[in-house]
This record gives C-alpha cells, structure tokens and sequence, in this order.
C-alpha cells in the first residue's frame, strides 16, 4: 500500500498535481487568473506581465521543491526564468504586431526562434540553464489543454474528426516508424518521429519521450523539426487547398489533420475560410483526444520490447510507463466537459487555453535555449531529417485522402439520408 502511493510522489504526479492546482484556480477565479500581455501599451499591460512572471515563478518553485531540488539548487532560478520570460514575452509581442499577425505566424514560433538565436550566437551561461525545463512547461501545458477538449463538441463535426484521426494516426505512425526502420534510424528517435508526425505534433513527441523514457536531447531535436515544419506548411496547404479546388470541409480537415502545431492549424485554416477553420480545429481536437489512446499503446508496445521474450510484462510496468501528465490531460477533459454547463465550460476554456498558451511559449524559449542549429542540420541528423520529411510527404497524401472520403463523401451522404 505505502509502495502504491508512494508513486502519487513521483516527478510525473507532481506535475499533475500542480497542473491540477492551476486549473482549479481558473475554475475558481477564471477572471483574475494571469495571462501574457499582447502589448505593453499601458501600465495594465505592465501590471499583467509582472503578475504573469510571478504566477510562473512561483509554480516553478513550489514543483521543484516537491521534487527534491535544494533550496541553493534553485537560486539562479529567479534571473534565468526571468531572462526566458523576457525571451517569452517579446515573442508575444512580435506575433501580435498587425502585420505578422495577418500572415498568421503565432508566438510560440517566435519562442523557439528567438531560444535558437541565444542559443546560437552565445554561449549559454551554466545559472541561465536553471529554469530551462522545457518538458515541464510543455506536460504543465498539455494538463491545461485538456480543460479545452470538450467532449460534447465533439459529437458532431468532431465524431467525423475522429475517424479520420483513427485512420490517419495508426497508418502515419506506422508508415513513419517503418520508415524509421528502414534508414536505421534508432528506436528511440524513431518512435518520437512517428508520433510527432502522426498525432498531434510536439504533444506528442513530449507524451512518446515519457513513455520510453527518451533522450532530452533527441526530444529537441524533434520538437525543433515539427515547429520548423509547420511555417511552410501553413502558407502551402491552404494553396494548394486552393489549387485543387477542395470544399471548406475537405480543406480544413486536411489541414487539421496534417499541420502539426494547434495555432498553425487555426491560421492556415483561417487562410482557406471561415468553415474550413472550424472543422480544421475540430480535426485537430480530434487527434489531441488520440493522445492518450496512443500513449496506451506506445506504453504496451515499449514494455513488451524491454521484457524477455518468455516474460509477459504486467499491468504494473505498462502503468509505470504511461506517461501520467495524459492522465491529467484526459481527466480535465472529461471535468470540464461534464462537470459544468456549457457556457461556463466555454469561458474557462478560453481562460485555461491562455494558460496553456503561456506555458507553451515558456516551454518552446526552453527548446531554443536547448537546440543548436548544427544540431538540426548536421551530419549525424541529416537521416532522422529524411524519416521526418518522408513520413510528413506521406501524411499529406493520406491524410488528404481520408478527408476526402469523410468529409466530402461519408458526412454529406450521411447528412442526406
């Protein structure tokens, strides 16, 4: 019994619990909750970035203490969080300048762009390295953007999205671990490469790293792909969304489907129109829900490779592996989905989706600070590179494909009938 709750201690369950904290505060006080600024026009302004550093300094603080960090071990974490919120919040502030705003570009971009330049042009320094947590921010986030899938929504729309993600998911992952395989590329990378195409972009590769306790600095890596990618996918899907001549639905889908980040997903479906938007964000919600499911089966998967072929691994290791921040993400989900009327549900989704938003950008300054661009295109790269662009060439077609035949086909039939 003692050996059973003990793993409620753990590091993962810490970042459940502080996740599960915050959310209750946004349920709670869902109009004071702190947010990042987009201007810095007025003292207001000023006022909420200040309480927003605070916010995350303090969450930041209280988790590392609980998970056994010294109290001398934690001093440069005030100067180095504050330098990554400065990083952080001038990210937002360029997203939200009217012109980079109309291309669509979205701060967490401009976080990771502007962690590589640091990162690349100076050596970081050992106390700046203090707050740099990147899987903290981005697990902290994933808990929050689980009060944002809300299930009901799903039923309509969301009940086609999520046949396309079934279909998609398991055939891209597939396609892109054998892929993986082929170029000889380890299991490890493999693996993080295959759910980050197929799923849900960074999320992903975050959850799969947990699951078979992956490389941090392989976890970057990826990461650092699916946000570079993403860019040029934005502009030339919604084209060629265009050129071919695609319904709103069939559009939006593909879009949802195949661009990797949930921002990315909104402002290329933003470029199509106002309908191919909203079934693009549906689609996208769709494979987020698919995270845990995937998760599940990454776990099995993972635990029967570390097992001798004569021992069956037990629930126990299965549930050891399971990354346990999912967990959080799925039971906000179903709390905020059930547990409060529609409307409240909607506005503290919105409160929890700038949480999330925050955490997000924090997290992605952490990966710049972490990545070096000799690291993304070196030698030693260049063939988890291929996997990625082949799989993500792959994803496309197929993707395109089963949103034709959901969308353009089985939805209007069904809504014929």
């Amino acid at each position: 019994m003692k050996k059973w709750l003990k793993q409620f201690s753990s590091e993962d369950w810490i970042i459940v619990w502080a996740g599960a904290v915050i959310l209750t505060l946004a349920a709670v006080f869902p109009e004071n909750m702190p947010s990042l600024p987009k201007k810095l026009a007025t003292v207001a302004d000023w006022v909420d970035a200040g309480l927003m550093f605070v916010f995350v300094y303090i969450v930041t603080m209280v988790t590392s203490l609980c998970m056994g960090r010294k109290a001398k071990e934690l001093v440069y974490v005030f100067p180095s969080l504050l330098v990554i919120f400065l990083l952080t919040l001038a990210a937002q502030l360029v997203a939200n300048i009217p012109v980079v705003k109309e291309y669509g570009f979205e701060a967490v971009f401009f976080s990771v762009i502007f962690g590589l330049i640091v990162s690349n042009l100076f050596t970081v320094p050992q106390w700046l390295k203090a707050a740099v947590q990147s899987e903290f921010y981005i697990k902290i986030g994933i808990i929050c953007l689980g009060a944002t899938i809300y299930f009901p929504k799903l039923m309509g729309d969301g009940a086609f999205g999520l046949i396309q993600a079934l279909v998609v998911v398991f055939t891209v992952w597939y396609f892109a671990f054998w892929v993986g395989k082929k170029m000889k590329v380890d299991p490890e990378m493999g693996t993080m490469l295959a759910s980050a195409v197929s799923i849900c972009g960074v999320s992903a590769a975050i959850a799969t790293c947990g699951v078979i306790k992956g490389d941090s600095k392989k976890l970057s890596y990826v990461v650092s792909l699916v946000l570079i990618v993403a860019v040029p996918m934005m502009y030339l899907l919604p084209w060629l969304a265009g050129l071919l001549g695609l319904a709103p639905d069939v559009a939006g889908a593909w879009i949802g489907g195949t661009i990797d980040t949930t921002g990315a997903v909104g402002a290329a479906g933003a470029l199509v129109g106002e309908g191919a938007e909203d079934i693009a964000v549906v689609v996208k919600s769709a494979q987020n829900v698919l995270l845990g499911v995937a998760a599940f089966f990454i776990s099995l998967m993972w635990a029967y490779q570390g097992t001798h072929k004569d021992e069956r691994p037990t629930a126990g290791v299965i549930w050891e592996r399971f990354p346990k921040f999912v967990v959080g993400m799925v039971l906000a989900s179903l709390i905020f989905s059930f547990c409060f009327e529609p409307e409240t549900a909607k506005i503290l989704g919105k409160t929890a989706k700038s949480l999330q938003g925050s955490f997000f950008s924090i997290a992605f300054v952490c990966i710049g600070l972490e990545t070096r661009f000799k690291d993304i295109f070196g030698k030693e790269n260049r063939t988890p590179l291929k996997v990625f662009l082949t799989a993500q060439t792959f994803n496309i077609f197929v993707t395109l494909l089963v949103a034709y035949l959901v969308f353009g086909l089985l939805k209007p039939w069904i809504a014929g009938m």
